[in-house]
């Protein structure tokens, strides 16, 4: 006789691409069952990759009952319910749209989009799929984080008062060698932009987030420190190899023959805005910050209190509360692993702390709750283009001589 687990629906997954993301992606689907009581049961039905040898390879690595070579064929599997969208940004839009309309609901890796065309495209497509019991979720995992779960609560619970200051950074150093590839995320006919919407739309998402606000203006600069770099001749994550060296001598000039190709997206995205409450932000977003690997940092400086994060140390939130007697005052450093902290609890014991790979669990788990019981998942497409309206107004200030910009609201 089968399990409790074997007699709930079940919902079956079909994922678009196996690299970085795909491989996180993997792992949060074959690992939610395992940790989350959840209304239907997630099926890894079918992996699709452009490599029918790497997509099999993935696919029996990762735990996917099937391989298609062609996302369309996936769309139209009958044992594919989610189409996981796990590819560069300049296919979200095509895989998402057709996955809606053919009635899949639809999990897209952030951001959005590569312009705000495609992501207005794919809003309207994911409200009109809405309206037919469809759902669209856009995949910003660090809301994921408890910690940063927790401080969004404790804003909406008022612990902070009115907020007064946003200053997110998300500081990473992959590319700060001249001869690192020119991979995907350096060109903008792929990634759309560089630093400014690979990582500045995760501290966008997660300072709106925190402080349930959006951005209305913003000054901006831009830039591109390494402007010409190797081609890649093979690349994995945020790894690369470029091809040999031209002449052969091993030394890195180059050689005559050796093939480069222009970066033509930003290394490095720094801006200040308003909120809509009236509050002022500053943001900052580079892959040049060297020696940091993944730190993601937002301090909230509110009328009664305070609040920082810093994703290097991401099972603590530190907070400070202004209402305390200057002789208490000061931040306190709080363990976020405590059971009735957000997400905890379905894992281990206070104290014994979570990591990257967890919040794309949380992710999926709360994706397939909203499906299982007909709730509206977030963040939506909706909250997708506005982040991408935001970093649209960002490189259009950056290009006027940092005039400060509307963010466009329609």
């Amino acid at each position: 006789m089968g399990g409790p687990d074997e007699a709930r629906p079940t919902l079956g997954i079909g994922m678009v691409g196996y690299a970085f993301m795909g491989r996180v992606h993997s792992q949060a689907w074959r690992s939610v069952p395992a940790f989350f009581d959840l209304p239907v049961r997630p099926v890894m039905a079918a992996l699709c990759g452009r490599s029918a040898e790497g997509v099999a390879r993935a696919a029996d690595q990762m735990g996917w009952a099937a391989v298609e070579t062609d996302w369309r064929a996936l769309i139209a599997r009958d044992d594919v319910d989610v189409v996981d969208i796990c590819t560069p940004g300049d296919s979200h839009a095509e895989i998402a749209i057709a996955a809606l309309r053919a009635g899949k609901h639809v999990l897209c890796e952030k951001p959005l989009a590569n312009t705000v065309a495609e992501a207005e495209a794919m809003a309207e497509a994911a409200r009109e799929a809405a309206a037919r019991g469809v759902h669209a979720m856009v995949a910003f995992n660090y809301r994921r984080v408890p910690a940063i779960a927790l401080a969004a609560r404790w804003v909406a619970e008022g612990r902070l008062g009115q907020i007064r200051h946003v200053r997110a950074q998300y500081l990473q150093d992959w590319i700060v060698d001249p001869d690192f590839p020119l991979v995907w995320r350096l060109s903008r006919e792929l990634a759309g932009s560089g630093a400014l919407g690979d990582i500045g739309a995760h501290i966008i998402d997660t300072a709106q987030f925190i402080t349930g606000q959006h951005l209305t203006d913003v000054s901006a600069l831009t830039e591109t420190f390494v402007k010409e770099r190797p081609l890649a001749e093979s690349s994995a994550g945020l790894s690369a190899e470029a091809g040999r060296d031209g002449d052969g001598d091993g030394d890195g000039d180059g050689g005559a023959g050796r093939p480069t190709g222009t970066v033509d997206v930003d290394d490095a995205a720094l801006f200040i805005g308003r909120l809509s409450g009236g509050g002022l932000a500053s943001f900052e977003a580079t892959r040049f910050a060297t020696g940091r690997k993944n730190a993601l940092r937002i301090e909230v400086n509110g009328s009664a209190g305070s609040l920082a994060f810093d994703f290097e140390a991401m099972n603590e939130l530190w907070f400070h509360d202004h209402a305390l007697p200057a002789e208490e005052g000061g931040f306190r450093r709080i363990l976020v692993t405590e059971s009735g902290h957000p997400y905890a609890g379905a894992w281990w014991p206070p104290g014994h702390g979570l990591g990257y790979e967890h919040t794309f669990t949380h992710e999926v788990r709360d994706f397939v709750e909203a499906i299982g019981t007909g709730g509206a998942p977030a963040p939506s497409f909706d909250d997708g283009l506005r982040v991408q309206r935001v970093l649209a107004a960002v490189e259009r200030s950056a290009a006027d001589q940092s005039r400060l910009t509307p963010v466009e609201d329609k």
